[in-house]
């Protein structure tokens, strides 16, 4: 994707406020990435038991 151009309004943001707005928008996109995967979970109950037993099953052959 080409980058646009930066709008007078963007210039004048400071980088702590940008950091701000950027975390504001990865903590709303995980609050509705965790909402979307428990709707799943109760839609689909015999996937994410096999997902839940495959997650446990890497976890337990994981080497640290």
């Amino acid at each position: 994707m080409p980058d646009l151009p930066e709008s007078d309004a963007e210039k004048d943001v400071s980088p702590e406020e940008r950091d701000a707005e950027r975390r504001r928008r990865r903590a709303q996109f995980l609050r509705d990435l965790a909402e979307a995967r428990e709707l799943r979970d109760r839609v689909q109950p015999r996937r994410a038991k096999t997902a839940r037993l495959r997650h446990a099953m890497r976890m337990r052959t994981f080497r640290w």
